[in-house]
C-alpha cells in the first residue's frame, strides 16, 4: 500500500485496520476506495479468489520493448528480422501547441529514447500526433489530472490507436539479446572496454550465438569497433589468453587511459584489465613523492608510471617480453623513462637481485628524520603469494629502524568462506612469522562466484628480512 502513496494517517486509522484485518485483499482495495475516492488504475477487482490481473495493454507495452518473437534461436544476425509493428495511444495535437503539451504531459508521454514522440499526422498537415506511454494510458483512456490539462489548451481529450514501426535500430542490446537466447539462459551485455575492443567472457550457451552477440554489440555501443571473446582461463607464464576476435576489425593494439594517464597496448600479448583502475590508484596514493617502489609483476605499467609521475624512484619488472617491450613504450610515451628501471626477469630473480641490492644499499644510510618509505607491489594473483618466501633473510646485518622496513602489498585470489583469513594465514605460512596485528587486508574486486581477490599489505618483519651474522 505504501508503494502507492497512501498516507500513514489513513494505514494507521483503527477503523481501516480492523476492517482490512478481517477482509480480503480484493476487497482491501474497496476500502481504499472508500477513504481516497479511486481504486488504483493499474489493478482492477475481479472475482472472489482470483488474482488481480494487469490492463491488457501491458501486453502492448510488453511489444514496445521487444523485438519481433521471430527472432528467437538466430545465430546469424538479420537486422531486418527484428521489425514489428505495435499499437500505441495517441493525441491529435494542433501542432502549434506540440511543446507546452509536451511539457505539461512530460510523464504521461512516451519517454523512449530513440522513439520520436510526434509524428506527422497523414491526415491532416495542421496537426501532430502526440505518442502516449501505454504504461500511462490503460485502455487508451486518459485520466482526470491530464484531461484537465487538455481542457486547459482546448486539445481534444479522445485517445487514438497508432500503429508504431518498430525496427532493429529502436532496440537495446539487452532488448535484442534477450529475444535471440533461448528463454530463461542468462543474456550478457556486459563486458570490459578496452579502447576500441569489447572483451567478453560468454558462458557456454552462448558460444553458439558469439557472432551475433559480437555484431551487437558494435552497432550498440559507439567506438566499439572490436569483439573479443576469452577462449581459455589465464594460466600462462606471461598472463595473457586465447581470444576469438567476434565481430569487426581484428587490430588489438589500442589505446587506453587509466586516472588521467595515457597507455598503449596489444591486447593480445599482455594483461590489462580496466576493473583494477580504483585498485592501482588507491596504491598510487599510498605514496610520497622520494619514496622508492619496486613493482615485482610491472605488466604495462599501470602502478610503476604513476608513482614515477609522483616523483618516486620505481624499479618495475616483467618478464613478458611484450609486457618489458610495452612498459617501455609507455614510459616514454609518458615522459617518465629516465624515473624508471625497468627489468625483464622473473619475479624472484628480481627480488634477489635488484631488489635485494638496491635495499641493501639503501637502508643501512637511513636515518630515523628521514621519511623515505619503501613499496613492493606483487600484483600476480595467481601466484604471488608463493613468492614472499624470497623475503626470508633476503638482507644480511643489523635490522635499520622498524619505520624503514619495506612495506609490501601482495594480491591473491581465495574461494574460501573466510577469504581475509585464508589470505593472511597463506602469507604467514611463506614467510614463515605470524602477521596478526601487523598487517590489513583490502577486498579488491570479486573475480567469479566464490572467488575474491584481495590485497594484503604489511611490513616485512626485521626478524624475517635480516639474517644477523654470527658472534
Amino acid at each position: 500500500l505504501w508503494r502507492f502513496g497512501y498516507s500513514a494517517r489513513l494505514l494507521k486509522t483503527n477503523h481501516f485496520r480492523t476492517a482490512a484485518s478481517n477482509t480480503s485483499f480484493p476487497a482491501v482495495w474497496m476500502l481504499l476506495a472508500q477513504y481516497s475516492g479511486t481504486i488504483p488504475a493499474r489493478f482492477v477487482v475481479v472475482k472472489k479468489n482470483s488474482f488481480f490481473t494487469m490492463p491488457e495493454t501491458d501486453k502492448a507495452n510488453l511489444e514496445l520493448y521487444s523485438p519481433h518473437p521471430g527472432v528467437r534461436g538466430m545465430t546469424l544476425l538479420n537486422r531486418a528480422a527484428f521489425k514489428r509493428t505495435v499499437v500505441v495511444p495517441v493525441l491529435k495535437v494542433k501542432k502549434e501547441i506540440v511543446n507546452t503539451l509536451l511539457k505539461s504531459l512530460k510523464h504521461t508521454v512516451l519517454q523512449r529514447p530513440g522513439l520520436k514522440r510526434v509524428v506527422e499526422d497523414t491526415e491532416d498537415e495542421d496537426s501532430r500526433l502526440v505518442i502516449l506511454d501505454p504504461h500511462k494510458i490503460p485502455e487508451f483512456s486518459l485520466g482526470e489530472a491530464e484531461q484537465e490539462v487538455l481542457k486547459q489548451l482546448n486539445v481534444c481529450p479522445e485517445v487514438s490507436k497508432y500503429n508504431l514501426e518498430l525496427t532493429y535500430e529502436n532496440f537495446k542490446s539487452e532488448e535484442i539479446l534477450r529475444a535471440v537466447l533461448p528463454e530463461g539462459q542468462e543474456v550478457t551485455s556486459g563486458f570490459s572496454r578496452v579502447g576500441h575492443i569489447a572483451h567478453l567472457n560468454l558462458r557456454d550457451h552462448q558460444l553458439p550465438y558469439r557472432y551475433l552477440i559480437g555484431q551487437v554489440l558494435i552497432d550498440k555501443n559507439p567506438g566499439i569497433t572490436c569483439v573479443v571473446n576469452k577462449t581459455n582461463i589465464i594460466d600462462s607464464t606471461y598472463r595473457n589468453f586465447q581470444m576469438e576476435v567476434l565481430a569487426g576489425e581484428s587490430n588489438l593494439v589500442t589505446k587506453v587511459k587509466e586516472n588521467n594517464i595515457a597507455y598503449e597496448l596489444d591486447f593480445s600479448k599482455v594483461y590489462w584489465n580496466p576493473r583494477l583502475s580504483t585498485e592501482h590508484g588507491r596504491i598510487v596514493e599510498l605514496l610520497k613523492p622520494g619514496d622508492v617502489l619496486f613493482d615485482v609483476f610491472a605488466g604495462i605499467g599501470p602502478f610503476a608510471i604513476p608513482a614515477a609521475k609522483k616523483k618516486c624512484r620505481v624499479f618495475a619488472n616483467d618478464l613478458n617480453p611484450e609486457s618489458y617491450s610495452w612498459l617501455l613504450h609507455n614510459c616514454k610515451l609518458n615522459k617518465v623513462d629516465n624515473k624508471i628501471k625497468v627489468f625483464n626477469m622473473d619475479g624472484r630473480d628480481f627480488l634477489l637481485g635488484p631488489v635485494r641490492e638496491e635495499l641493501s644499499k639503501e637502508l643501512p644510510l637511513l636515518k630515523e628524520e628521514q621519511k623515505t618509505s619503501f613499496h613492493i607491489v606483487m600484483n600476480l594473483p595467481a601466484l604471488a603469494i608463493e613468492f614472499l618466501d624470497v623475503f626470508r633473510h633476503l638482507l644480511v646485518g643489523e635490522p635499520c629502524s622498524t619505520a624503514g622496513l619495506p612495506t609490501v602489498h601482495c594480491y591473491g585470489f581465495s574461494k574460501h568462506d573466510d577469504p581475509t583469513k585464508d589470505i593472511q594465514e597463506r602469507a604467514e605460512a611463506s614467510l614463515g612469522t605470524s602477521l596478526a596485528g601487523r598487517c590489513s587486508t583490502y577486498p579488491v574486486r570479486n573475480v567469479a562466484p566464490n572467488k575474491e581477490m584481495l590485497c594484503i599489505s604489511f611490513q616485512i618483519p626485521a626478524d624475517v628480512l635480516y639474517k644477523r651474522p654470527c658472534p
